[in-house]
């Protein structure tokens, strides 16, 4: 991508610039068959109505910290995406009673109520279905996000070196985050056009790397894969060649 971004959603902006109709994120969910691809548009599009959604709905700005309970997941994906275009840090598995804001799954929805802010709950269902009932104490992202605006501006530019993520204890700001993916790009093979396959869960740096900034900053893409063990070795030699995948993180 271009030398001169130094944020996430800076390479999100040159990947829609680039090239805005090449799949960015490709999902698997082998425990239920989903499949989903979005394109660098479609996704940027989610990334956008979830900004608006946090800055605008929520009232949330640089500096405050969001707990992000979700496994690895195309919407999570989004929501990092979101986070880095507000400039609220993400704090993957975070402690929601230090947060501000909390993303819950529905796994980990009663974890997610010690957050005294917002919280935001995702059933993670195919097609990205709403609950059928807000779960207690949250609102519901489906319901939520549809009527949000397509296009995002920041209130406040977003600072390169302000905090941008929390993983494995660990804080990086958006210029080390963008200079950790460059690096691991060039360690995993990927260049613009690739696709790496991933499998790994959304609770390490080198997992969230792999399965978003990695491709992301070498102008490649990902398939994600969740519960990638449900699948019969033969099944994935097929889908590494389906889906063009030129390197792989399991």
């Amino acid at each position: 991508m271009n030398a001169s971004d130094r944020t996430p959603a800076d390479l999100l902006r040159s990947a829609l610039a680039a090239d805005p109709a090449r799949p960015l994120v490709t999902f698997y969910d082998d425990a239920t068959g989903e499949r989903v691809e979005l394109s660098v548009a479609t996704f940027a599009n989610w990334v956008a109505k979830t900004a608006n959604l946090l800055q605008g709905e929520l009232s949330a700005s640089p500096g405050d910290r969001l707990a992000l309970l979700l496994p690895a997941h195309w919407q999570s994906a989004v929501w990092l995406l979101a986070c880095s275009s507000v400039g609220v840090t993400a704090e993957l598995g975070g402690d929601p009673a230090d947060a501000d804001y909390v993303v819950a799954g529905p796994d980990t929805l009663e974890a997610g109520l010690a957050c005294s802010g917002d919280r935001i709950a995702l059933s993670l269902a195919p097609l990205g279905r709403r609950f059928p009932a807000p779960p207690a104490g949250y609102a519901d992202y489906a319901v939520e996000v549809p009527s949000q605006g397509d296009r995002f501006a920041p209130f406040v530019p977003v600072d390169p070196d302000g905090p941008a993520l929390v993983v494995d204890g660990t804080e990086l700001t958006g210029a080390q985050l963008v200079d950790r993916a460059r690096a691991d790009a060039e360690a995993l093979g990927l260049a613009p056009g690739g696709r790496l396959l991933s499998a790994r869960p959304y609770d390490t740096w080198e997992g969230i790397s792999a399965g978003l900034y990695a491709p992301l900053a070498a102008g490649a893409s990902v398939v994600l894969c969740q519960n990638l063990d449900r699948l019969a070795p033969e099944a994935l030699d097929k889908r590494v060649e389906s889906e063009r995948v030129t390197a792989t993180a399991v």
